[in-house]
């Protein structure tokens, strides 16, 4: 469903993404993971259709996204990291607006968002501005804008930020269920304990290049090691944190 071919993406003389290849069908669950300054967010950015690579393609049910971005950008969900939201808005007024922007008629959209609030213990406050909403609060109504119109990909972009216990849990069992009723998704995250349980596929990046691909069981025993946060250890700088950490509060204890 969603291809990604020999894909580069080039800032000055630094290259953020460097010759990425993926492919992402049906029913899968795709973690896309690497430490900071890998080429996660770039990358995230140009399959959403927000940025443009510098070389390759991107492939959405076999043709490029540029031949038609706005048919495509119909088709997808994006739960950015940051949510950005219009805070002078109710989340009613945010959710309908978005509904309508993606072309859901009056009655159904209407009916999802109010289902979709109860769902997700919103409904009473459905009517206060979304500024005096919590991080928590706000980020269920991103996850919500993103999904509503039941698109065929989705992209989650670290989607448990700030989620309680029990939503994160339910948005757990969401992803999969989801992904079992035919939907592809795009899940980039630092929760290393959540990718490794929950994604059919691993996409490891160091510097913008790929450095493990393919099931995920299949990337735990190539790379020998136990688990993703052991792979992880690996891909970061070595740093003796425990000293670093000890410097850290001497200089904040430290005598002026």
């Amino acid at each position: 469903m969603l291809t990604a071919r020999e894909l580069r993406k080039i800032y000055g003389a630094v290259a953020a993404i460097d010759g990425v290849d993926f492919s992402l069908r049906r029913g899968e669950i795709l973690g896309y993971i690497g430490p900071n300054g890998a080429g996660k967010s770039t990358t995230v950015k140009m399959i959403s259709g927000l940025i443009e690579p510098t070389s390759g393609e991107i492939l959405f049910d076999g043709s490029p996204i540029r031949d038609d971005l706005a048919a495509y950008k119909k088709r997808i969900g994006y739960v950015p990291e940051e949510p950005n939201l219009y805070l002078y808005l109710t989340a009613r007024e945010y959710l309908d607006m978005i509904a309508t922007l993606r072309g859901m008629t009056r009655q159904h959209r209407l009916k999802r968002i109010d289902t979709l609030l109860h769902l997700f213990s919103l409904f009473p406050y459905r009517h206060l501005q979304l500024s005096s909403y919590s991080k928590g609060m706000r980020q269920k109504v991103l996850l919500i804008s993103g999904i509503m119109h039941n698109p065929d990909d989705i992209i989650f972009d670290e989607p448990l930020s700030g989620l309680d216990l029990n939503a994160a849990f339910i948005f757990r069992k969401l992803v999969a269920g989801l992904a079992e009723k035919g939907k592809a998704i795009f899940y980039c995250s630092h929760v290393l304990e959540v990718v490794e349980k929950l994604c059919t596929h691993l996409l490891i990046l160091k510097k913008g290049i790929v450095v493990a691909h393919g099931r995920t069981g299949e990337v735990l025993e190539t790379l020998k090691q136990p688990t993703l946060v052991d792979i992880f250890a690996q891909l970061v700088p070595e740093m003796d944190t425990a000293s670093i950490a000890s410097e850290i509060v001497d200089e904040l204890c430290s005598a002026k």
